[in-house]
């Protein structure tokens, strides 16, 4: 089913006031591309499609606008921003710090048998996404996985930094999965990962991560060739971190 406004919308919780599920599917519809970097976005088109008033678009664009999605030019209008490399890059940089930090502690002193379960569960979910190539679903339930990994060592505010500093790492995330980086190749990163953990090797699961999250390296610089209209700082791949 191909993804919407609408489609976000009913994926948003009743129970959220209206300004908070605009912002959230906004900010989704910029990570899946629905809204395409450098489009236009008008409050008037926006507040019709979902029949509310331009005030609470007006303060989604705000809040857009302060996690760098859009870009608000006055007299001009507002437009989602083009992919920066460099935001890209740094986003990187900290989901590494983070994530080898959480799966080093998990790795050091092991986590909960239902949290192992759960993460084979998700493990099992995702390989049975690569060959029908359900992209979409893959993308959940790698956010679960890695979730799953915070939350399962008590480190609820290590997530919330991540998904404070992912958004325009997403968009790479989004565009790599169906366009450069095999579905097969992320799987099989995810169970190095829980592997290690279970074998409590601190080592091979900092360097299944740090290899995981250094995928988006690999792949962004095809994405930038083939999608160049989405992106600006192609200078940003000369600092690059030597790969693992």
């Amino acid at each position: 089913m191909q993804t919407t406004l609408q489609t976000l919308w009913q994926e948003t919780r009743d129970s959220d006031s209206v300004r908070q599920r605009l912002f959230q599917v906004l900010r989704q519809s910029i990570i899946q591309m629905v809204l395409a970097p450098g489009q236009a976005l008008s409050e008037k088109e926006i507040a019709d499609t979902f029949s509310v008033s331009r005030q609470p678009v007006r303060e989604a664009f705000i809040r857009l606008s302060e996690a760098g999605l859009v870009e608000v030019k006055p007299q001009r209008g507002t437009y989602v921003v083009k992919i920066s490399q460099r935001a890209v890059l740094e986003a990187r940089f900290v989901r590494e710090s983070v994530e080898v930090a959480v799966v080093k502690l998990a790795a050091e002193k092991g986590i909960e048998t239902a949290i192992l379960t759960e993460l084979h569960d998700l493990l099992a979910r995702q390989r049975r996404c690569v060959e029908p190539h359900d992209h979409d679903r893959f993308y959940r339930l790698d956010e679960a996985f890695h979730r799953t990994l915070s939350l399962g060592v008590k480190q609820q505010t290590a997530w919330k930094v991540i998904e404070e500093v992912k958004a325009q790492l997403d968009r790479v995330r989004y565009l790599s999965v169906p366009h450069s980086t095999p579905l097969e190749r992320l799987v099989d990163q995810h169970t190095n990962i829980v592997a290690a953990i279970e074998a409590r090797n601190v080592e091979q699961a900092e360097q299944a991560m740090c290899l995981h999250l250094r995928e988006i390296l690999v792949s962004m610089p095809d994405l930038v060739r083939r999608f160049p209209a989405m992106f600006e700082g192609r200078e940003a791949f000369d600092a690059q971190p030597p790969q693992p």
